[in-house]
């Protein structure tokens, strides 16, 4: 069939309907039933659809909510226990610097050997430092640097460069290659 020959209105109030594929009729309660029959089967399969996905977003909140919790209480453990290996090299160095008290106060103790321990507990704290990337700056005969240097007094030497560390008062140090402290230095001018 052309589409002119088609028929394209469809009547319902009679009692029958001609469908325009078969061109055979088809009762208008039994077209209404399989209708409505459809549309409420098509509804209740998308309201399922609708309270399953509810609950997986219901799930997926509740996931949420827990990885940010668990998030949360890693970071205030990292934040209270974060020092816990620094200050177990801050804590050997005070035994150290304990003994080195005991020593000193033993009536054979000499200067030599209360210095001696002295450097070692020195030692041992700027090597427990470097590992945690703190670094010490001692900049004695370098060339000054404002980011890392601070110029308490400038001193005429004829026998160095100017702007050049003579004398260094309180070395600097460095976390992770930036500046906790500068150096506290005396600089050489012409």
């Amino acid at each position: 069939m052309s589409e002119q020959e088609q028929p394209t209105d469809v009547e319902l109030d009679g009692a029958t309907v001609e469908n325009p594929a078969t061109d055979a009729p088809v009762d208008a309660e039994v077209l209404q039933e399989i209708t409505v029959e459809s549309v409420q089967a098509e509804l209740e399969v998308a309201l399922a659809k609708i309270e399953e996905q509810q609950a997986d977003v219901l799930r997926a909140q509740a996931e949420v909510q827990n990885i940010r919790r668990r998030s949360e209480q890693d970071v205030s453990k990292a934040h209270k226990f974060g020092q816990e290996k620094l200050m177990t090299e801050v804590v050997s160095l005070l035994d150290n610097l304990g003994r080195a008290v005991e020593a000193g106060k033993a009536e054979q103790a000499t200067v030599d050997g209360l210095l001696e321990g002295v450097e070692m507990s020195q030692k041992m704290l700027l090597d427990g430092l470097k590992k945690f990337n703190v670094e010490q700056l001692d900049p004695h005969g370098e060339p000054f640097n404002p980011e890392l240097h601070e110029a308490m007094t400038a001193v005429p030497n004829p026998d160095m460069e100017p702007n050049t560390v003579m004398e260094v008062f309180q070395k600097g140090y460095t976390l992770n290659s930036r500046l906790i402290r500068p150096a506290l230095v005396v600089v050489s001018k012409a």
